[in-house]
């Protein structure tokens, strides 16, 4: 009785070795096309199910707007848009790894399979910690000067 989608799989590992024979012989290479279609559908099929996701895109538009608004150098924009990308980065991963367990796990309980996906959103919370120390260190000294511009312009 197959416990779950990846059971007739395990039936063709490779002897000898832990590596699962996923593709069929004699099969082409996909065109970078439909590889970059492929991505494409896995990114939108995460942005509809995964809810951080959505969230964490949005905190990204925000620190892109907020960072646009206090005129940041080229510099600061390189650190946020690889602090931002990170994050998302890490939340597609953090999805990917959690349904990949789903998958070989199934229905039934496992200590391991919670652990794995506990680590994996342990990765997203570093990544998210990361990043606002990155808008910390860029955007407390435009705030910093923005509040003596004000309190020091006043008659």
């Amino acid at each position: 009785m197959d416990t779950n989608r990846l059971s007739p799989l395990l039936r063709r590992a490779l002897p000898g070795t832990g590596i699962l024979v996923t593709g069929r012989p004699g099969q082409r290479h996909r065109s970078w096309r439909s590889s970059l279609r492929s991505a494409m559908e896995g990114v939108s099929a995460a942005w509809q199910m995964e809810r951080h996701l959505r969230v964490h895109v949005g905190c990204g538009m925000t620190v892109v707007i907020f960072a646009w608004a206090c005129q940041c150098s080229v510099t600061e924009w390189l650190g946020l848009f690889v602090a931002i990308g990170l994050v998302i980065f890490a939340e597609l991963m953090n999805t990917a790894i959690e349904q990949t367990v789903d998958l070989v796990v199934g229905l039934r309980p496992d200590p391991l399979a919670g652990r794995v996906k506990d680590i994996a959103a342990g990765c997203v919370l570093i990544a998210t910690v990361m990043a606002i120390f990155v808008g910390g260190i860029t955007f407390v000294p435009h705030i910093r000067v923005g509040f003596v511009t004000f309190f020091h312009s006043s008659p």
